[in-house]
């Protein structure tokens, strides 16, 4: 018998169906971290209507949910779902978002690590014209901001440069951004100080706002760096969020628990703090990230100017053979390149992997040419495994910390990228759950539901309960689980059955169904 029964409302002599779906037989796990509870789930209009006994209702559609359970649709609060521009997105080129669907997200929060676009208005609109499959919200930021103003050069903005960024903030806003990212590990953004990230956060702190940041160091200077997060809260009276919180470097390993004592003792301060995770062991930025801040002064072109000059060149090769040593435990295996636009040969190998293709040793110095020649080429993406273990889970179970994937929406087959693209949250659920029994079901889909939702102001998302939007997953506890690897990602998760968005299925029987009832999100104060 077929689980999902499709029963026409037009029937002769008889009247339209009370309700458009109507879930049954499942276990719900609203979001809000208390125990499951047997449960159908009603939905009218695109929102959940009835949550209780529904046998005796009449419905357009109804779904069986025996031995599944029925949660929130996931938030993801920090994806590159979106990009620098318009037809730059990830979400405009890939609208069926599938990596997402089949985890179970029905919502994306994108313009992280302080690059979006500045016309948030306009990309907002295009997506009201043009809706993808799951919803989609912005942060604008810092380092876009701070570009378009003051250019890429490590110079102190001048105040009426102050002026003009904080203008184009309190914009976007109004736009309907969900507040400001930061990635102060990047340039430009690397050269603002503390003074300047408070001032930016003050119109988003107006508007009831998040300041999301990539702090300015994730190892050696990690708590230094946290505390700056937490000091723009202090000063600006915005909420922060310590995004994809972590702590990179063999010899640092443990140290986590620290920075989380920072982020304890100031909320018991009263700071409005948070922090999100991914649940992997490696990173995934640029393999510029090897190159010290001070020879990207004026952007890539400079630096390539740079690395032209023989003793610059020495001076920054010394650097990049200190950051392979200290942040990536002296082992170029650790250092991957996940996509070349310039040469794809080179997509999925280490940097050991291509020395070792040219017959030369494998070792620091070797791996310091190799990264500046990838760059100097044109710059590839790259995964880089510097994280423990226990790290990973020390951060996931502490209270204040949302699931995140760090990920955008991948073409299937372009590149080697990082896993986290396609089965974050699905691995939270198959492996930290149900393997590792790190986090019970309810705390997870609690960090992945109204945790989120209530740092974002989402006050009708994020759980499954009457009057909330009927953005839904159903999944089989049992079998959900990541299968995207590392080496190989480009594997869609398993066990998720049914996703609605906005009570409309994008996955319906394990299969997309091309639907885009996804909407562009806009905060609201």
């Amino acid at each position: 018998m077929k689980k999902v029964l499709l029963f026409l409302a037009f029937l002769v002599g008889c009247a339209s169906p009370d309700l458009d779906v109507i879930i049954e037989n499942g276990s719900v796990v609203d979001g809000s971290g208390k125990d499951r509870f047997a449960a159908d789930v009603g939905i009218r209009d695109g929102r959940i209507d009835q949550v209780g006994d529904l046998s005796e209702i009449a419905a357009g559609t109804r779904v069986d949910a025996t031995g599944m359970i029925v949660a929130p649709g996931f938030i993801d609060i920090h994806s590159h779902a979106t990009g620098s521009s318009i037809e730059g997105s990830s979400v405009v080129r890939n609208p069926n978002a599938e990596n997402y669907v089949r985890q179970g997200v029905t919502t994306a929060m994108g313009g992280q690590d302080g690059s979006s676009m500045l016309d948030i208005d306009g990309f907002l609109h295009h997506l009201d014209a043009n809706p993808p499959a799951i919803n989609i919200g912005v942060f604008v930021g810092h380092g876009s901001v701070r570009g378009a103003v003051v250019g890429q050069d490590d110079r102190v903005a001048e105040s009426d440069e102050m002026e003009e960024m904080t203008s184009i903030v309190r914009r976007a806003m109004e736009s309907g951004a969900f507040g400001l990212s930061s990635g102060l590990e990047y340039t430009p953004g690397a050269f603002a100080d503390v003074g300047e990230l408070i001032e930016l956060s003050k119109p988003v702190a107006e508007y009831g706002g998040m300041y999301i940041s990539h702090i300015r160091d994730e190892g050696g200077h990690l708590l230094e760096s946290v505390t700056e997060v937490l000091d723009v809260g202090r000063g600006s009276g915005v909420r922060v969020q310590v995004t994809h919180h972590k702590l990179i470097g063999k010899s640092r390993w443990g140290a986590v628990s620290a920075s989380l004592a920072l982020l304890d003792e100031a909320i018991a301060e009263g700071v409005d703090a948070s922090s999100d995770q991914y649940p992997y062991t490696a990173s995934s930025t640029s393999i510029r990230i090897v190159v010290p801040n001070w020879a990207k002064d004026g952007g890539f072109d400079a630096l390539k100017e740079r690395l032209a000059d023989p003793e610059t060149y020495s001076q920054i090769r010394k650097e990049v053979i200190h950051h392979i040593n200290i942040e990536r435990g002296a082992d170029p295996a650790t250092i991957v390149a996940a996509r070349c636009a310039f040469d794809e040969s080179f997509n999925g190998k280490s940097l050991a992997d291509i020395l070792s293709d040219r017959n030369l040793p494998v070792d620091v110095p070797g791996a310091a040419d190799v990264a500046l020649e990838l760059i100097e080429a044109g710059d590839c993406s790259g995964v880089f495994h510097s994280m423990s273990p226990d790290d990973v889970i020390t951060v996931m179970q502490h209270p204040m910390t949302s699931i995140s994937s760090d990920g955008g929406i991948p073409t299937p087959g372009d590149g080697v990228p990082h896993p986290r693209n396609y089965g974050a949250f699905a691995r939270v659920l198959g492996h930290y759950v149900r393997q590792e029994n790190v986090l019970t079901l309810e705390q997870a889909i609690y960090k992945m539901t109204s945790l989120p939702a209530s740092r974002l102001n989402l006050n009708d998302r994020g759980k499954v309960a009457e009057g909330y939007v009927a953005d839904i997953a159903i999944f089989d506890p049992n079998s959900i689980i990541d299968t995207a690897k590392f080496g190989d990602p480009h594997h869609y998760a398993t066990g998720v059955k049914h996703v609605l968005v906005s009570g409309t299925f994008v996955l319906m029987d394990s299969q997309q169904t091309k639907n885009k009832p996804g909407v562009a999100l806009r905060h609201v104060k």
